[in-house]
């Protein structure tokens, strides 16, 4: 996987953090070093509360710094959608939570000094298809019934040039005549990496501490307090902040039963053409989304979309090449300088889960599920937890609540996921592939049979094969070989390892097991 525009951009600049090799005792422990866990930090520091936080890699090297990095509450159509399935309440407490985000980032921003190429730009979802038109209408009326000020456009910005081309089955047409689009002024855009080395220093002024390389593997209940467990030592705390993306604890809690996890793609463009202002996506499959962003005295236009669920058993080499297409559709002269690809974690009912972990757990928090708009979710989750630990009242909690019972009515998504689930399960193998590592070609992968047991195997460019146990160490589903990445990718869940069988995302903590082949 290449690395992020974001990341590329920051690394030579990025201040390294120790890793974590004596006992320690703590207020507060958080784990994870993405946008949730610093901006948590930030703000619990800021009152003189004593905190660690604990990052397995570097700080936003994971989804904080492979993101597009739009600040919004635009999230696609989704207002219409909450409306119908918890109601007006709690619809504009997910609104209303979003909306003083926006400003919450502003504001540190301005008051730290934070300079992470932050602007002011408008949103829009729009539509290139008849169908989807009446959907955008129905959206402005549930925006406007939340009493929010969104704006229906027949015009957009960018460079449509309203081209009819021939297209083939898997090709995409970004020239087709804007039908209609819902406009939201006065969202956002930035660096989110150079934001988070931003927090990173406040925090440190004010002595709080960040380590980096250091993997946390379980989490133990002792009376009042809590051990949190690395590879190599623990760490004691009276309250605990999980903001590690996907939660790598199963029980209690059980989020495993409650997400899914999507991947998407991502390159930054370079162009002699003047870009747009304003930040888009569309609202049909597949999706597409855009915006520019400053690259020296330049600025790059980001393009991202081609989502699929993480470990899906489809073909992804192309992925890039949809994204390819659409640049030189709008800017024929573009040449691709970056790419890369990112997972989100996605809940049944669509909505992040932020606040406590669970009820057999007190004073352990969690933010997860953001749905690929983790830029304002991130503040909206370390806002609700902060003020849960500091004893303040959080108006818009409520529809976040993540110890949530309520019924799931996105049926189709439950439906796919427990199908998905059982297929892959370790005791419900469906299928036997008979076949032998001779016959896996160069640069390949694949789950083949030897000697009764079922592997994975990869041979590389040069030959060389690499064996793994293709079972994800999470729970045990069956994993599928994403030959794009070269990576094996858990269908149920999300984790992903590298060839060589290392855990490379969360919930998995552990590698894969290597498969030795007998001579």
């Amino acid at each position: 996987m290449d690395q992020s525009y974001w990341v590329s951009t920051w690394i030579e600049k990025k201040k390294e953090y120790p890793k974590l090799q004596e006992k320690k005792q703590a207020d507060i422990v958080i784990i994870g070093g993405g946008l949730t866990g610093l901006t948590a930090a930030y703000y619990l520091t800021k009152v003189g509360k004593e905190v660690i936080l604990l990052e397995k890699d570097k700080i936003c090297n994971h989804t904080s710094g492979n993101t597009t990095a739009k600040i919004t509450s635009q999230h696609g159509l989704f207002y219409n959608y909450l409306l119908q399935s918890v109601g007006r309440t709690e619809a504009k407490q997910y609104l209303q939570a979003n909306e003083e985000a926006i400003q919450n980032i502003a504001k540190i921003i301005e008051e730290e000094k934070i300079e992470c190429d932050f602007e002011w730009q408008d949103a829009y979802v729009f539509t290139q298809k008849q169908e989807e038109v009446e959907k955008l209408k129905k959206e402005v009326e549930a925006l406007e019934y939340l009493g929010f000020a969104a704006e229906f456009v027949e015009n957009i910005p960018i460079p449509i040039k309203e081209k009819e081309k021939q297209e083939s089955k898997d090709s995409i047409n970004i020239q087709k005549k804007v039908l209609g689009a819902i406009r939201f002024k006065n969202q956002a855009q930035f660096n989110p990496c150079l934001y988070a080395q931003g927090l990173a220093d406040k925090i440190e002024e004010r002595k709080g501490k960040i380590f980096e390389n250091t993997k946390v593997v379980d989490i133990k209940k002792q009376g009042d307090d809590y051990e949190i467990l690395t590879e190599e030592v623990s760490i004691k705390a009276k309250q605990v902040i999980i903001a590690s993306h996907y939660p790598m604890i199963n029980a209690p809690g059980f989020y495993f039963m409650k997400m899914y996890q999507v991947t998407s793609y991502l390159i930054a463009v370079e162009t002699k053409e003047p870009l747009f202002e304003g930040m888009y996506i569309n609202s049909e499959d597949p999706t597409i989304s855009l915006r520019t962003a400053k690259h020296g005295d330049k600025r790059l236009l980001i393009i991202g979309g081609m989502d699929h669920k993480t470990g899906a058993k489809i073909d992804l080499k192309d992925s890039y090449r949809k994204l390819e297409e659409v640049a030189k559709q709008l800017y024929p002269d573009s040449k691709v300088l970056y790419r890369w690809n990112t997972e989100d974690c996605i809940s049944l009912d669509k909505i992040p889960y932020i606040g406590e972990f669970s009820h057999l757990w007190p004073n352990v928090y969690v933010g997860t599920g953001y749905k690929k708009w983790g830029m304002t979710s991130s503040n909206v989750a370390a806002k609700i937890i902060t003020d849960k630990i500091l004893g303040k009242k959080n108006n818009n909690e409520e529809v976040f609540k993540s110890t949530r019972l309520k019924p799931i009515k996105n049926y189709e998504e439950l439906g796919n996921m427990l199908k998905e689930v059982s297929y892959s399960a370790v005791f419900n193998k469906l299928e036997k592939i008979q076949e032998a590592v001779k016959d896996v070609k160069q640069n390949e992968g694949k789950i083949v049979e030897v000697e009764g047991k079922k592997v994975g195997v990869y041979r590389d460019e040069k030959g060389e094969i690499y064996v793994v146990k293709p079972y994800c160490t999470h729970l045990g589903c069956e994993l599928s070989w994403n030959n794009l990445d070269k990576t094996w990718d858990c269908p149920c869940h999300g984790s992903r390892f590298t060839y060589e069988g290392k855990a490379i995302y969360d919930p998995s903590i552990k590698d894969l097991e290597k498969f030795y082949l007998p001579s």
